[in-house]
């Protein structure tokens, strides 16, 4: 099954590339055929991703799984190309592709690029090594983790006691209600007994009321039920036991578990194989390709004197000695006309991927491999050119001895004394070693005598590497955005939806942090910004980029640094050691909570004590020092952006992701799945349109707030007799303050004296001069055909 849809999906692939590789060669001028080119490219690449990441963690087979991984972090990073390339066309960094959608026939949820799952699986037993280390440090320090989770707020004695006078009277008013009860229904019986009391019974009018009764409440039920099957029938609510766990997905649990050992065993009788079979063709095959290879080189003496008179000169080990004789080099020219491309680090790798499945894996014959072990034969043909390069250098030695003495032999020639000096280099040596001396004055280890161990364990014991919540991305709930277009067609700039901002923090944070490769080639991005009001989810999308990439997690606030590491030197101390750890155990994310106190434009004279603005000149520095091949993320959280010196601020974050308050869609999706996340019961006395109405301008972490406080023990044991009403939560809802609209412009218009936000301003207002002149040249040329 699973190698029918990576055929799908591979000839997908070949034709994405085929067009691709023409629409490059062709120069645009029109931006709106440039962008929805780009975003054809981008939705189509995304469709692609989501396969191959489904097949790779499906396929056991080594081999076939060593080109897939290939295929996909390709994929991945041409997708992250991509998106540079549209960021960059429209000057903004979320997208609307409605009209590509509707051409695809795809929903809005496709678009959903997943995270994939070999990025922990590959490393689990290294996290859970890290986090048992973490573990122990802070119980030897007296910090554990599951007690830090239950610390409670600390009250006041007035409070407390103005608590249990609360509860006190409560307890009291239930009794007083429960004896009340007990006095009315005596009365009640007392009452309906003299009444009844003289009469004689008529057993016929009571059958005939019990008859009654029976049937309409029979009758009732009936239609309750029949109701709710239609509405199961047309998706409206869903179907019973849907929360559950089902017999067949235990069973998908278990053959899940039972694949991932067999993919580790295939993966190590495949390593294992590769050392044996490089050995038994070293002794089988190894004096055949030698002889060869000396063959093809004195081949090559006799031509070459045949030709010129005189024997050639061997080439160096540098060059690649005998392999340069027989390679060949086609320089390829381009021409710069109009708009195009930038130049991928990724389409050639995934052509040549798509090459050697369309010569090796599409026809096949695998009849024989039921169980999908490695192939013995791809084995060889791969370990045959390792050998022979490792033979080729040996045979370099001695067909260079063997040309000397053919030149002294048959032309008499000696070896002149000025060629002997290249081997040496003298001049080179000397400007490597220059080089090595700069370079190991730049790059100063303070703490060279020390182990990675001792430094981690110090940044623990200082609270400045904390561990990270276990949240995934999954667990940002939200919706997409179905007005951008819409909005964006009237000239209306709108705020992302929760979805949107999801999706940047895969692309920027966690795809790029869960692959090397792509990390290595895809457009860098060193520092992440996240700006909103409070309650919107910042700082669990730095908690959930930790839990899907493994990261560490450095916690850089002002507030958590302050009295740490004193004085100049301390802070250049402090700095090494968190990022000499955060290269040695990456991938890291380095938080910076609170950011705009860094670049505070003024401090306040309450903080001027803690220093806030220490790291405001380290950061430009560490970014610049940051290499493709530094796995670290510097991310920062704010919301108070307009506090901190735009510019400096600009300089330090390269991306900059707005957080907004939910929409009413993203509203309707978090009331209903965070009341159930809590134990509630949705039913239709439960009017979630309401709620998701009235809340509007209230955050997700209002939401939680108010759901936890509603959602007791109690009431949760109370919900079968009396269901969940919109009324509980409104009242508890009104004693918090929402995110006010005058909040969220002063947002928009921080976000629009950013470096970004200026050149999008710029862009629409030419773009709006352009359209104005057009419809007065149209109204002048109106004007001349009337006179």
């Amino acid at each position: 099954m699973y190698n029918k849809i990576w055929y799908q999906t591979q000839e997908a692939l070949n034709s994405l590339l085929d067009k691709e590789s023409q629409k490059m060669m062709e120069p645009h001028k029109n931006q709106v055929f440039i962008f929805e080119m780009l975003a054809t490219f981008y939705v189509k690449y995304v469709q692609i991703f989501r396969k191959l990441e489904n097949v790779y963690d499906q396929i056991v087979h080594p081999q076939k799984r060593i080109l897939i991984r290939k295929m996909l972090d390709g994929v991945m990073g041409r997708i992250l190309e991509l998106k540079n390339e549209m960021v960059e066309l429209e000057l903004t960094e979320f997208h609307y592709f409605d009209d590509i959608l509707q051409d695809l026939k795809l929903a809005p949820q496709q678009l959903d690029i997943p995270i994939p799952r070999y990025f922990l699986k590959e490393k689990l037993e290294v996290i859970k090594e890290r986090e048992k280390m973490l573990a122990q440090i802070l119980a030897d320090i007296g910090l554990d983790i599951t007690s830090m989770k239950t610390v409670r707020k600390t009250i006041t004695l007035d409070e407390a006691v103005k608590a249990i006078q609360i509860a006190e009277r409560a307890r009291q008013g239930r009794l007083r209600a429960m004896f009340m009860k007990e006095i009315y229904l005596q009365e009640y019986r007392a009452k309906q007994s003299k009444l009844l009391g003289d009469r004689i019974p008529n057993m016929a009018g009571a059958a005939l009321c019990i008859q009654k009764v029976w049937k309409a409440f029979h009758q009732n039920r009936k239609t309750n039920k029949q109701r709710e099957e239609e509405m199961i029938f047309l998706g409206m609510i869903p179907p019973p036991h849907f929360d559950q766990v089902s017999a067949m997905l235990i069973q998908a649990q278990q053959v899940k578990s039972q694949r991932n050992e067999v993919q580790i065993k295939r993966e190590e009788d495949y390593k294992e194989a590769l050392v044996t079979i490089k050995n038994d063709l070293k002794l089988l095959e190894g004096p055949d390709i030698k002889e060869s290879l000396q063959d093809q080189i004195r081949h090559w003496f006799i031509e070459c004197r045949n030709l010129t008179g005189a024997f050639p000169d061997y080439p160096n080990i540098e060059e690649g000695g005998s392999a340069l004789i027989f390679s060949n080099k086609t320089p390829q020219q381009e021409e710069d006309d109009g708009w195009k491309m930038s130049p991928s680090l990724f389409l050639h790798g995934m052509e040549e991927g798509n090459k050697l499945y369309q010569d090796i894996w599409k026809d096949k014959d695998e009849s024989w491999n039921f169980h999908q072990n490695y192939d013995p034969e791809l084995i060889k043909e791969e370990k045959r050119k390792e050998l022979e390069s490792e033979i080729r250098v040996q045979v370099d030695e001695l067909m260079r001895q063997e040309l000397k003495n053919l030149k002294l032999a048959v032309d008499r020639e000696k070896e002149s004394p000025a060629k002997a000096p290249r081997k040496g280099g003298k001049k080179k040596t000397k400007g490597k070693k220059g080089k090595r001396g700069k370079k190991g004055k730049k790059d100063k280890d303070l703490t060279a005598n020390r182990s990675i161990e001792s430094l981690y364990k110090e940044l623990v014991e200082q609270g400045l590497l904390i561990q990270a919540l276990k949240v995934n991305l999954s667990d940002y709930i939200g919706e997409y955005s179905y007005l951008g277009t819409t909005l964006r067609q009237v000239a209306i700039e709108p705020m992302p939806s929760l979805l949107d901002v999801r999706q940047l923090i895969t692309l920027y944070g966690i795809l790029p942090l869960g692959s090397a490769t792509v990390h290595e080639k895809a457009p860098l991005v060193k520092s992440l910004l996240l700006a909103g009001p409070s309650g919107v989810g910042k700082k669990m999308l730095v908690h959930a980029i930790c839990t899907e990439t493994g990261a560490n997690l450095f916690n850089l606030s002002a507030s958590n640094i302050a009295g740490k590491y004193p004085g100049r030197s301390g802070l250049q101390m402090m700095m090494h050691v968190v990022f000499k750890v955060a290269r040695q155990l990456q991938p890291s994310v380095v938080w910076i909570g609170d950011t705009e106190k860094t670049f505070y434009k003024k401090v306040p004279s309450n903080e001027k004590q803690m220093e806030p603005k220490r790291l405001k000149n380290q950061l430009p520095k560490i970014l610049k020092l940051l290499k493709p091949d530094d796995r670290i993320l510097i991310v920062g959280t704010t919301q108070r952006p307009f506090d901190a010196e735009l510019q400096s601020f600009c300089k330090v974050y390269q991306k900059i992701i707005l957080v907004p308050r939910p929409d009413y869609a993203s509203r309707h999706v978090l009331w209903k799945q965070i009341i159930q996340r809590n134990g509630g019961v949705v039913t239709n006395a439960l009017n979630i349109s309401c709620l998701a109405k009235v809340t509007d301008g209230f955050t997700q972490g209002h939401i939680v707030q108010v759901v936890r406080s509603v959602l007791t023990e109690r009431r949760i044991w109370q919900q079968s007799q009396k269901p969940l009403s919109a009324v509980e939560f409104i009242s508890a809802i009104t004693s918090l303050d929402p995110v006010y609209r005058e909040e969220e412009d002063s947002f928009k218009e921080w976000y629009a004296k950013t470096p970004l936000g200026k050149k999008r301003a710029l862009a629409l207002t030419r773009g709006s001069m352009e359209n104005g002149k057009d419809k007065g040249k149209k109204k002048e040329k109106k004007e001349k055909k009337k006179k």
